[in-house]
């Protein structure tokens, strides 16, 4: 009877940990639209598994690319990051943004690949979400 408590007790407090608020796609700050890439884009992987992103943009233009929590290999990921993968899309018109051809990092080529592809879904998803407007 005592463990069954204290198993009730553990379930619960899993189950509750486990519920999180999920944050939406696209949000505006001041005058910045950030796509989240983190629900749009489950089903690209990196290496590990999958690599969500944060593209912040102003004026049909992107601003930077910041990426968020992921599992893949820090010394991959920082990899790419010193190569400025996360830079090849500052300033650039969301429309040319989206059709870019980017290089992936040698050395983290995977985890690159879903880097540019997680950027591309969520510049789609702003440019059809501004579409409808």
């Amino acid at each position: 009877m005592k463990y069954r408590k204290l198993f009730l007790l553990i379930g619960a407090f899993l189950f509750l940990t486990s519920q999180t608020v999920e944050e939406p796609v696209m949000t505006k700050e001041k005058d910045v639209t950030v796509i989240n890439t983190t629900t749009l884009a489950t089903d690209i992987e990196g290496y590990v598994g999958c690599t969500p992103m944060k593209v912040y943009i102003k004026g049909d233009k992107v601003l930077r690319v910041e990426a968020l929590e992921n599992e893949e290999t820090p010394k991959y990921f920082d990899l790419m990051v010193s190569k400025g993968l996360l830079k090849k899309w500052n300033g650039m018109p969301v429309k040319t943004a989206e059709k870019c051809k980017v290089d992936a990092v040698t050395g983290a080529t995977v985890s690159s690949e879903a880097v540019i592809e997680n950027v591309r879904r969520g510049i789609s998803y702003y440019i059809y979400a501004n579409k409808k407007k």
